[in-house]
């Protein structure tokens, strides 16, 4: 399915689940789409109403070469569930993602009924980088635990394979990079008034897991679970986990 933002952009997105169940959106990593949901759609679609949409430059959705920002990526988000008629839905955000969904905590928090922040940070100089080496021409190794990768190549090649249906264009890959260097929610966090479960790999490559430990301690009330050994793709190496964490804290929390 798709629809069109004002400026003529057009969004591809997918929904799953029983409509009358509570709704939670995905939104994808840097140069992600849906298919690297694969492996948890099925499951939190069994107790969820799950909208899962190609950010602008990802996937099926289209690329306009031009200036984008932190804040083009929630008014497409609101959009999308204005679309849908969605007053207040669960935002799961994964690693640029989670940089978006954070945003939209902060600027639509009425939206947010909880906030899932996963393999994600807060942007700017509080940000902890990684310092992991990889050859350049296997640079997708970063994405992975060492052993996870040395243990199922298979796995990996499944993921690459359904990265490559629909490759970013490396112009959007500049936008969505350009977007995340002026993005920076550190001195605003204590703002965010969404029950949040802060989900971390203790193995990512791509972003340290003490990122994770800074969002948990800077979000009031915030819950921190870490996936022991998994890397930035945990949702991939570690799917029931992963998605028991998520189906949990979002079953215990969607009263508040």
């Amino acid at each position: 399915m798709e629809f069109r933002r004002p400026d003529g952009c057009r969004l591809h997105y997918e929904t799953h689940g029983p409509a009358e169940a509570d709704p939670l959106i995905l939104l994808e990593g840097l140069g992600g789409d849906i298919p690297g949901w694969r492996r948890n759609i099925p499951h939190l679609a069994r107790e969820l109403f799950v909208i899962a949409y190609d950010f602008r430059g990802n996937g099926e959705s289209d690329a306009p070469d031009e200036p984008v920002g932190t804040a083009t990526f929630v008014e497409d988000t609101v959009a999308l569930l204005d679309h849908l008629g969605i007053e207040r839905v669960h935002v799961y955000g994964q690693s640029f993602g989670g940089m978006i969904a954070q945003e939209l905590a902060l600027v639509y928090p009425t939206r947010v009924r909880t906030l899932v922040l996963a393999c994600t940070h807060c942007g700017g100089a509080h940000a902890e980088r990684s310092d992991a080496h990889v050859p350049k021409d296997r640079a997708y190794l970063a994405l992975y635990s060492p052993w996870f990768a040395e243990q199922h190549p298979e796995r990996i090649a499944a993921d690459l394979e359904a990265g490559s249906l629909h490759p970013q264009r490396p112009h959007a890959e500049r936008r969505q990079w350009e977007a995340m260097q002026g993005f920076d929610s550190f001195g605003r966090l204590p703002r965010i008034e969404a029950p949040t479960l802060v989900l971390h790999g203790t193995e990512d490559l791509t972003v340290p897991v003490e990122n994770a430990r800074l969002l948990a301690s800077r979000i009031p009330g915030a819950e921190l679970v870490l996936l022991e050994g998994a890397g930035h793709l945990y949702h991939s190496e570690q799917p029931d986990a992963a998605d028991a964490a998520v189906l949990d804290f979002i079953g215990r929390r969607r009263g508040a």
